[in-house]
């Protein structure tokens, strides 16, 4: 039965009853006192000790969070998720209590933040509301919205770094607000009234009669990307990555594939896509019944279930559902989702087959989604191999010279500081000059992409009084309906339409045919995504115009190379790249001075690698293994090598290693070189120097002869399929697919230790049927170099596999 009551002092009593026995916990407030983590840290503790699902989230508006909070709560359980709300100026004003048991649901909502005062002795209004399902799911839906917005950061030992150094920034800025808190009363915070909190866009369905209903073909990369995931189970993988370019529909392909199998999951990272892809699959096969899983209800009858991940990363919801419930279970776009909620439901779940697919916007963007799909590239096809078989529209791509001076910007870590940014946006003079630009070369319907809200208003404000009828639209503009302002664009009632971020995924409108980008490149990825909605075939739809401002911004200097048929890994630095055949590229002069001017003045993209290693590091909360800034940097992990040797090189030139790491790094620089470039056609050397280094920091270096080697080889080369098919199927070694110990270490003689034999001068030797290390290693070295040598051999070897891989779906 439902209960609501009003609580006015002591909630934190109320609060503690519900630690005892709740399975989740979701806390979101707007500040966090050290006073009030103290309160509840033992509770805390205990609930999660018990297995509670755990999740804080709070906010750095006016710095009021103390930094000294943050670090309790983190070091209560590692197991408790904590983020934080960059609010950026805008009021964060939250108080929220989440407690979901076997025994009920209950939440509370009203004036108490997380301090003691506050859940004590404060004078504080608060509802708690218990046993209402409906209610209490819709609470727990709009948490996890904010919780994982991309407003948000992961607080660890790194973010909460950079928090304190802020938080000390403002307060001797402003030292009229109160640093300190006593315990028994706090600041009454009037805070300003700011912009609400991004309203959720509506969700857009495809039209009813966009297909013909139910008798729908594959066509185009779709059959042959289902001809290589036929191959791919005929094989018998259990998982695959598919990656196609927006445009080519990938969605539809998952449900052409879903046809074979019983019972599906669709996961994805936001709701409106879920909503579109059931309609794709109900377009393919209408007479299987489907279900939206958000955490309010689950269709155990539906024979497929579309869910969002955040929905499903909580543990209340993931345990509706049996761990092999599923036959296929595919997942959408998720390199954008948090990791750790990704890794959560795929390793709960035991499905047959899973499926990953992705319009992956550069061609090392989607290592991550590789590794958890076991190396298996099932297929591949980027939107230039596209545009060149005709499969998408070609470009004319214009380049437009932007005399702002951006290194006058503040840049934070991510993205251009906003209110400085928006002081040159805001200018009638710039927005003259667009408007000129477009003009001069636009065709008939416009996507114009902004930095920020107030840009889209401004720049649509000054196009209408002008005589074109625009319109801004973005997630917190409630006058105008996106569904309404696509039919009109479409319709040719609309001239433009000026947004922020909602046509980056999601939404294709194919008879767009100018993009418009009035905004400095501040992530590849979202440009080359932001690009794929004007690539779309249409009927009397020749071609796709591309206007883009460039200045000297971040990225300006590399964001060509995203165009560049003959790029290789980390080798295109021409200023102008070589676009497919039917496409043109120009630029105005200014801009070939300017970005010429660029590389010879600084070195670019040794600073792109060191924001972007500084953001993975942020990220994790430490210094990211080799491995892990192969799988989720933003940066390819080959441009640390060319430009440094070694990741180790890198990192003593970024000053992220200590004296003693410093001076193992100059002692063994050789060895650490030769380990990241010996060549490898097969992973064979790199398997042997793993054999040797499973010996331990202080044997690995030692002589080994092939048959201590031969079980390691052996098992590691054939324990995958990947692996065997890729460096162990060839006709001389697929007879050792059964385990031969001499035959096995005739090969190991043969290949990696012959190969990797550099003489008496040499840094590797193989002598007398012994292999070794040809160099001393101080004691107080040894587990350093360990660690560092075997985190290159796992990084090379994975990069072997996944180039391999790769190149054999092309």
């Amino acid at each position: 039965m439902s209960k609501i009551e009003l609580i006015t002092n002591d909630l934190g009593s109320h609060l503690l009853s519900q630690f005892e026995k709740a399975s989740t916990i979701c806390i979101l407030t707007s500040f966090v006192m050290k006073s009030g983590v103290a309160f509840l840290k033992e509770a805390l503790a205990s609930a999660a000790k018990a297995g509670a699902d755990i999740k804080i989230c709070t906010g750095d508006y006016l710095y009021i969070t103390q930094p000294e909070g943050l670090a309790e709560l983190l070091a209560i359980d590692d197991n408790i998720e904590i983020r934080l709300w960059k609010s950026n100026g805008v009021s964060f004003h939250p108080k929220a209590y989440l407690f979901k048991s076997e025994s009920e649901d209950c939440f509370f909502i009203g004036s108490s933040n997380l301090s003691k005062s506050a859940l004590n002795n404060g004078i504080e209004w608060n509802l708690s509301v218990s046993n209402e399902k409906t209610v209490f799911n819709d609470a727990l839906d709009e948490f996890l919205k904010v919780f994982y917005a991309d407003q948000t950061v992961k607080v660890n030992e790194e973010t909460l770094k950079d928090y304190k150094e802020a938080y000390e920034h403002y307060h001797k800025d402003t030292p009229n607000l109160a640093k300190v808190w006593s315990e028994t009363e706090e600041l009454d915070l009037m805070l300003p009234n700011q912009k609400d909190l991004p309203v959720q866009p509506e969700i857009i369905h495809d039209p009813p009669n966009s297909e013909t209903y139910g008798d729908i073909k594959p066509r185009f990369a779709q059959v042959e990307a289902l001809e290589e995931l036929d191959k791919t189970r005929e094989e018998e993988y259990k998982k695959a990555l598919v990656v196609m370019a927006t445009g080519l529909g990938k969605t539809y392909l998952a449900g052409f594939f879903a046809k074979g199998f019983k019972k599906v999951l669709f996961i994805a990272h936001r709701e409106e896509i879920l909503y579109q892809a059931r309609q794709s699959f109900k377009n393919i096969m209408p007479n299987k019944k489907y279900g939206i899983y958000n955490g309010k209800y689950k269709n155990s009858e539906a024979d497929a279930i579309f869910a969002s991940i955040y929905t499903l990363s909580m543990k209340a919801h993931i345990e509706r559902f049996y761990p092999d419930e599923f036959d296929l279970i595919i997942v959408d776009e998720f390199h954008h989702a948090a990791a750790e909620s990704y890794q959560r439901v795929l390793n709960y779940f035991k499905p047959e087959f899973l499926l990953g697919i992705t319009a992956t916007p550069d061609r090392n963007d989607n290592k991550d989604v590789y590794a958890i799909c076991d190396g298996n590239v099932a297929y591949r096809l980027d939107f230039l191999d596209a545009i060149n078989r005709e499969w998408l529209a070609p470009f004319k791509y214009y380049g437009v010279y932007d005399e702002t001076d951006y290194s006058q910007i503040t840049w934070l870590g991510t993205r251009y500081d906003e209110e400085e940014l928006l002081h040159v946006q805001l200018k009638e003079d710039m927005s003259s000059k667009i408007l000129g630009a477009w003009e001069d070369k636009k065709q008939s319907r416009t996507i114009g992409f902004c930095s920020s809200i107030r840009q889209a208003n401004f720049l649509s404000s000054y196009f209408n009084k002008q005589g074109y009828k625009t319109v801004s639209l973005h997630s917190q503009q409630k006058e105008v309906g996106r569904a309404d302002a696509i039919n009109k664009l479409e319709s040719g009632e609309l001239d433009v339409i000026f947004t922020v971020d909602l046509f980056n995924e999601g939404v294709d409108i194919p008879p767009v045919d100018t993009l418009l980008f009035v905004r400095p490149t501040e992530s590849l990825t979202v440009f080359t995504q932001q690009i794929g909605r004007g690539l779309r075939l249409a009927p009397g739809k020749e071609h796709c115009v591309i206007i883009d401002l460039i200045g000297n911004y971040r990225n300006a200097d590399v964001k060509l190379s995203l165009f560049d048929m003959a790029r290789s890994v980390g080798t295109s630095k021409k200023i102008e790249p070589r676009v497919p055949a039917s496409c043109e590229l120009n630029l105005d002069l200014q801009v070939v001075n300017l970005l010429k001017e660029m590389t010879r003045k600084r070195s670019p993209r040794k600073e792109k690698l060191l924001n972007d290693y500084l953001e993975l590091k942020n990220d994790l909360g430490r210094r990211p293994t080799y491995l892990e800034l192969h799988l989720k940097g933003h940066s390819d992990s080959e441009h640390y090598k060319q430009e440094f040797n070694s990741y180790i090189g890198f990192l003593s030139w970024a000053d992220e290693l200590s004296d003693h790491e410093k001076n193992v790094y100059k002692r063994y620089e050789k060895w650490l070189v030769e380990v990241e470039k010996t060549s490898m056609s097969k992973s064979y050397k790199m398997v042997l120097l793993l054999a040797m280094l499973n010996r331990g920091a202080k044997e690995w270096n030692k002589p080994i002869s092939s048959r201590e080697v031969a079980p390691f080889f052996h098992r590691y080369l054939t324990e995958t399929e990947y692996r065997k098919r890729i460096d162990f199927s060839d006709k001389s070694s697929k007879k050792l697919w059964e385990y031969n110990e001499r035959a096995v270490s005739n090969l190991i003689e043969t290949m990696p230790m012959t190969m990797w034999n550099r003489g008496d001068d040499g840094l590797t030797i193989f002598s007398d049927g012994m292999f070794w290390v040809n160099f001393d290693i101080l004691e107080e070295d040894q587990e350093i170099l360990y660690k560092w040598t075997r985190e290159i051999a796992e990084y090379r070897l994975h990069s072997h596999f996944e180039r391999r891989a790769i190149n054999s779906t092309h």
